[in-house]
């Protein structure tokens, strides 16, 4: 790793401690309670809590450095050789020296956002690319301006491809990570509905996502939904490229077939892609990911063998086995009420289960719109469908509407977990199927856990 106590010196002069020696620097860290050994602290300051009250436990886990704000007094247990760099502001000193790191390896980078599908089209880009290049990628959800600077300093020195996933849910995020990364090329999946509460109309996030092109390199490309009409209203981009089921994009997708354990789709280049996810709208993530890989000159063999590698995050549409072999889908990672209704849509066509049972928990961030989104749900779900749950306080907008429609399913609202899980007993059988989601802030992996458990 290119990162030493040197390094950072020549970026933040404004030191003490024992910089004759230099140091190697294995993590970046702003969780004190972590073991990390050779690590570089840097305490954010939030709203609740400041990081600079956790140095020493730092300092037991592994620290041998750390930034400093320069009006805080530093402790007395800190030894008077322990690197400390000063910075006027912590978290903008952690993405300067994220910026200056990513200039100095320089690799190729790779920026994806979208309202949906963002972390799996960039676990598809990284596998494909990882065919050819040595390859860095976003792991887990560390996307935002503290976890995405991290990714990047995480990059081992030999790196040629960084591929980093943008999220945001307020105007500015996302001309700020940009400007950080200067990413090479980029990627919108999709305009949906999620952080609409902070966006105003899917015409604010339409904007807000075109952010992306603010740090782009001059002779940048940049990739999206070629279907979605806002991105072409909105983008005045030169260097676009549109991929779609529409006709009139660049990259047109084709004869999608979904079975239970894969997808397959033909491109506008006549060739047959395969993946190994379930539903059209992987398709498309997928499309992103081989006009990526023409543009970076893998060879079509190689970007096909790329997608058939994937490793998903976890929470992904995760096919679990539970009690009485009934089977789980854990796709608890996020939830929009696009995502949501493709995840049914999905389910009611998977054959082979005597019963299809949906678990449906909150959808956040959608504001004064929240009943009419939930309400949205709804159209989707039909007899295909056995049971819908639903779990927490807005989801009960789906519940109320399947019972004002008349659907003919069975649906329960529930807000207290135990109550929940005693109800999924009578479901849990053989040849039956349950998909469980939501939005992230539910935690709905532990329902999962407790469920897999009986």
């Amino acid at each position: 790793m290119l990162l030493t106590t040197k390094w950072i010196e020549k970026h933040l002069p404004n030191e003490k401690g024992n910089l004759f020696e230099e140091i190697m620097i294995e993590h970046v860290t702003t969780d004190s309670r972590l073991q990390q050994p050779n690590a570089l602290f840097v305490p954010i300051v939030g709203d609740l809590f400041d990081g600079h009250d956790f140095l020493e436990q730092a300092i037991d886990n592994g620290a041998v450095a750390t930034l400093w704000k320069k009006d805080k007094e530093l402790p007395s247990f800190v030894a008077r050789d322990f690197p400390v760099f000063y910075v006027t502001d912590t978290l903008e000193g952690l993405q300067y020296l994220s910026h200056m790191y990513r200039k100095e390896i320089n690799p190729i980078v790779i920026g994806i956002t979208g309202s949906n599908g963002k972390t799996t089209t960039k676990d598809i880009v990284a596998a494909v690319c990882k065919k050819k290049y040595k390859t860095h990628y976003t792991a887990g959800n560390f996307n935002n301006h503290i976890g995405m600077p991290l990714t990047i300093l995480s990059m081992p020195e030999d790196t040629e491809v960084l591929v980093l996933e943008m999220g945001m849910n307020h105007f500015k995020e996302l001309e700020l990570l940009s400007n950080l990364a200067e990413p090479d090329y980029a990627i919108i999946t999709n305009i949906g509905e999620s952080h609409i509460e902070f966006l105003g109309s899917r015409d604010g996030i339409t904007q807000a996502k075109l952010e992306i092109i603010s740090g782009l390199a001059e002779e940048g490309k940049l990739i999206i939904d070629g279907d979605e009409p806002l991105l072409h209203i909105h983008n005045t981009f030169r260097r676009t490229l549109t991929c779609g089921f529409q006709v009139e994009n660049d990259v047109v997708i084709s004869n999608v077939h979904v079975s239970q354990k894969n997808t397959t789709f033909e491109l506008s280049d006549q060739q047959t892609y395969e993946i190994p996810l379930i539903g059209k709208h992987h398709a498309q993530n997928a499309s992103f990911a081989v006009c990526l890989g023409k543009l970076l000159q893998i060879p079509v063999d190689q970007i096909k063998e790329g997608l058939m590698s994937l490793e998903l995050t976890a929470m992904r549409f995760e096919f679990l086995t539970g009690k009485n072999d009934a089977v789980i889908i854990n796709d608890a990672y996020n939830a929009s009420p696009t995502s949501l209704k493709a995840s049914i849509e999905i389910v009611k066509h998977l054959d082979g289960f005597k019963e299809k049972i949906l678990v449906l928990g909150d959808i956040y961030e959608l504001g004064d719109r929240s009943e009419e989104m939930h309400r949205s749900i709804v159209p989707v779900i039909d007899e295909k469908i056995t049971a819908v749950l639903t779990y927490g306080n807005d989801s009960i907008y789906i519940h109320n509407a399947i019972l004002e429609q008349n659907k003919p399913v069975a649906c329960m609202h529930f807000t207290e977990k135990d109550a929940l899980l005693n109800h999924l007993e009578r479901y849990l059988v053989k040849d039956n199927l349950i998909l469980f989601k939501a939005s992230r802030g539910l935690a709905f992996e532990h329902l999962v856990k407790d469920v897999l458990a009986k």
